[in-house]
């Protein structure tokens, strides 16, 4: 996909497109994600981009969007607090003020991802401690594809991965997300030709 040809599909009212990955940034690649962030801000008119505020790839893109499009960021947290000092005025939403009585659908997308159910399950039910708190970056994770009752699904996802250990960790949890809710996503073998198009 070309650049042009992305911008053109998915900048619209309502566009939601992930920005994010590994905490690992090869030295070379951190200034690529900053740009990209960049170029995404300044090339779309209505496209909202979201992270979930970690270090590394999230960081690094959201640096470069919040530069010309802070307005149309949003981060989505595992609890409230998480990271703040970086959150700069945008736009959150957290796991832990999520009703998931209301909202069952994030529930079971979260468990279908995840062989742990029973992590889940105790996190969902109120349980708060060293056992759970994985549970809430995977129900964050879960979040950032599928939205809330507060904010609309992904339309689109660009990661960076590790490419010598693709679609593992947190990163590849999220990967399946999008996969079971049928949000496409590219990685930087794609998105990082944008740059020199």
């Amino acid at each position: 996909m070309k650049f042009e040809e992305f911008v053109q599909k998915y900048d619209y009212p309502g566009s939601v497109v992930l920005l994010e990955g590994k905490r690992d940034v090869a030295e070379g690649d951190k200034e690529k994600l900053t740009e990209l962030g960049r170029l995404l801000a300044r090339s779309t008119q209505y496209m909202m981009f979201r992270s979930g505020n970690a270090e590394g790839a999230d960081d690094l893109f959201c640096t470069g969007a919040a530069e010309y499009a802070k307005d149309r960021m949003q981060l989505v947290v595992p609890y409230s607090g998480h990271r703040k000092k970086y959150i700069r005025g945008i736009e959150t939403h957290s796991a832990d003020e999520i009703d998931y009585a209301a909202e069952p659908q994030i529930a079971y997308n979260a468990t279908r991802q995840n062989k742990n159910n029973k992590m889940i399950e105790r996190y969902l039910a109120g349980h708060r401690d060293r056992s759970t708190i994985k549970a809430s970056y995977l129900i964050r994770d879960t979040i950032k594809v599928t939205g809330t009752g507060k904010i609309g699904p992904a339309a689109f996802a660009i990661y960076y991965d590790d490419l010598k250990n693709p679609e593992s960790g947190g990163t590849g949890f999220t990967m399946g997300v999008c996969r079971s809710n049928q949000v496409p996503f590219i990685d930087q073998r794609v998105w990082m030709g944008w740059l020199y198009s």
